[in-house]
C-alpha cells in the first residue's frame, strides 16, 4: 500500500501538503474570503485568521447551503449532508459531505481497511462471500429539491459504485429502510441463507441482528449461520464492553476485528490489523488535524497543537479541517496517542461526555474500562449502561447512578458495584480522592433493567438505527430520569 506506506514514513509533509491544498481550495469560497485564505501561508497565518469552529458557528453557512446556495465554504457543490446527533438548540446536525469527501475520505478509507485485513492474513477468504453492512436510513431533504440527507452508512450506500452491490448484503432498497425495526427483521431474512464473510456495523445493532437470526433458524452461534465469517470492522463506541457477547455468537479463534474511526464528519482511523494496539490515523484523507490538550480545554488561550507536537498518554480534543468545508471543526471528541511512529491513537471520549459534578473527572474511557474488568470479574455480559451524578443532599454525600442491562447477570450486584468502584478509584485518581470516607462520592448506585430498555428508550426517542447509541456519561439527570419509565 504504497500511499498509506508513504503517509506513515513522512507524516508532517504528508499533512502539510494537505493543508495546502485545503487553502489554496478554501480561497474559493464565501469562508475563505471573510478569513482572509488568500494570505494564508503557514499553519501559523491560519490558525491566526480561523477561530476554532463549531456547529453552532458553522450553523448559518449550513443553512443557506440547504436551500441550495454553494461556494460558502467548499468550492464544489454540495449535494449530500450526513445527519447526526444533534446540538443544544437542534434535534439534528446535517454535515455537508463533498464529492471529494466521499471519493478520498470515506471510500478510500473503506478501500484500505480491506486491504490492510489481507495483507496482514495471508489466507483471508472475505471476497469470496458478501459483505454485511448495517446501516442507517435515507430521507430526501424538504428543504430543497436537490438535497439529499442521512445517517452517514445511508450517504454512503447511496454512492457507492454499482459493483459493490454484487459484493454486498442485504439490497440497497432493505439496507435504507427507514422503519428500523422492520429494516432488522427484513435484512435477518435477505441474509440467513447468504454466505456472509465480513460485517461492518455499530455492535449494538448488530448483536441483536444475531439474536434474531439464531431465533429465526434455531442455531447455537453465527458460525452455524455464517460458516465462513472472518471479520467484524467496528467503531461508534468502545468495542470492549461488547466483546464477550461477541465471542459468545462466534466462538472461533479465526474470528477477526477490526476497529475504525468513521464519523459523518470524516474518516480518520483504521486499526493496522487485528489485535494491534490503537488506529492508524489516516494523514492522507484530505482533513488537516490540530489538537488541543484535555488539561488547557476551554481556556481563552489554550494552546492549538500539530501532528509534529503530540505526545504519548495525553488526552487531546480533536480539530479537523476538511475536504467538506469543516475549517477548524471542533468535532467533539478526545483521542489519545499510543504511538507517534507511526501515529496510532485510542478514542478516549467526548469532550462533553463526562461527569464532573464533584471534581472528579470522570472520563467515558474510565468508566468503559471499569465496567470491562467488573465483567471479566463477575462473570457478567453488559449490553448497555449509562450513568448520571447523584447531587448532593444536606444529610448524604452525592455519587453516581448507573443504569446497566445485563446480557449476563453477576452473581452478587453488590460484588459488581464494588468491582466497579475499585477498577474506577485505579482507573482515576480525582475520583479516588473523592470517594475517600465517602466525604463526597458515595458507593456507587446500580440500577439493573429489564431486556430492551435502552432499545425502548431510543425508540421512543426516534433513534432507532445503525448509527445511533446511548450517551454512557452526563454531566446532568436528564437522560437517566428518562430511563426510570423503562426499567
Amino acid at each position: 500500500m504504497p500511499q498509506v506506506e508513504y503517509a506513515l514514513l513522512h507524516p508532517g509533509e504528508t499533512q502539510f501538503h494537505i493543508f495546502r491544498n485545503l487553502i489554496f481550495k478554501g480561497t474559493k469560497t464565501e469562508f475563505g474570503l471573510l478569513h482572509g485564505f488568500n494570505n494564508i501561508h503557514s499553519v501559523e497565518d491560519y490558525q491566526n485568521n480561523v477561530p476554532i469552529q463549531d456547529y453552532e458557528s458553522l450553523k448559518p453557512y449550513i443553512n443557506r447551503i440547504l436551500k441550495g446556495e454553494q461556494k460558502l465554504l467548499w468550492p464544489s457543490d454540495i449535494h449530500w449532508f450526513a445527519k447526526s446527533s444533534g446540538t443544544t438548540s437542534d434535534k439534528s446536525k446535517f454535515i455537508p459531505v463533498s464529492f471529494e469527501s466521499l471519493e478520498e475520505c470515506q471510500f478510500k478509507g473503506g478501500r484500505d481497511i480491506l486491504t490492510l485485513y489481507c495483507e496482514s492474513q495471508s489466507n483471508a477468504k472475505i471476497f469470496q462471500g458478501k459483505g454485511l453492512l448495517i446501516g442507517g436510513s435515507h430521507e430526501v431533504n424538504p428543504l430543497s429539491e436537490n438535497m439529499y440527507c442521512g445517517d452517514l452508512s445511508a450517504v454512503i450506500m447511496n454512492n457507492l459504485p454499482f459493483w459493490v452491490n454484487l459484493l454486498s448484503t442485504p439490497k440497497p432498497e432493505i439496507a435504507l429502510m427507514a422503519n428500523w425495526e422492520e429494516k432488522l427483521e427484513m435484512i435477518a431474512q435477505e441474509t440467513l441463507n447468504e454466505d456472509v464473510t465480513s460485517i461492518s456495523g455499530v455492535p449494538t445493532w448488530t448483536l441483536l441482528l444475531f439474536k434474531r437470526l439464531l431465533e429465526i433458524t434455531g442455531k447455537d452461534s453465527m458460525l452455524e449461520v455464517w460458516p465462513n465469517l472472518e471479520l467484524y470492522m467496528h467503531g461508534g463506541v468502545n468495542f470492549a464492553p461488547y466483546r464477550n457477547q461477541f465471542n459468545h455468537y462466534i466462538p472461533s479463534t479465526n474470528m477477526h476485528y477490526m476497529e475504525t474511526y468513521n464519523a459523518s464528519e470524516g474518516f480518520f482511523g483504521i486499526q493496522e490489523k487485528p489485535g494491534s494496539d490503537g488506529m492508524l490515523l489516516m494523514l492522507d484523507y484530505g482533513v488537516f488535524y490540530e489538537f488541543i490538550p484535555m488539561s488547557e480545554f476551554g481556556k481563552s488561550d489554550a494552546k492549538v497543537l500539530t501532528l509534529d507536537e503530540v505526545e504519548t498518554g495525553v488526552n487531546y480534543a480533536l480539530i479537523i479541517s476538511t475536504n467538506a468545508g469543516l475549517w477548524r471543526y471542533m468535532i467533539g471528541d478526545t483521542i489519545k496517542f499510543v504511538s507517534t511512529n507511526p501515529y496510532r491513537f485510542h478514542i478516549t471520549g467526548r469532550t462533553k461526555l463526562f461527569i464532573n459534578t464533584f471534581g472528579e473527572e470522570l472520563m467515558i474511557e474510565n468508566a468503559e474500562a471499569a465496567i470491562t474488568m467488573a465483567c471479566a470479574e463477575t462473570g457478567s455480559i453488559v449490553r448497555d449502561f449509562t450513568a448520571a451524578p447523584i447531587y448532593l443532599k444536606e444529610d448524604q454525600p452525592g455519587g453516581h447512578e448507573w443504569i446497566i442491562e445485563f446480557d449476563r447477570h453477576p452473581e452478587c450486584i453488590d460484588n459488581f458495584i464494588n468491582k466497579l468502584d475499585n477498577h474506577l478509584k485505579n482507573l482515576n485518581s480525582d475520583y479516588e480522592a473523592k470517594r475517600t470516607g465517602n466525604m463526597a462520592i458515595a458507593l456507587p448506585t446500580v440500577r439493573t433493567c429489564k431486556e430492551g430498555a435502552f432499545y425502548n428508550w431510543l425508540k421512543e426517542k426516534g433513534k432507532l438505527g445503525g448509527q445511533n447509541k446511548v450517551p454512557r456519561l452526563s454531566n446532568d439527570r436528564k437522560i437517566i430520569e428518562e430511563l426510570y419509565h423503562y426499567l
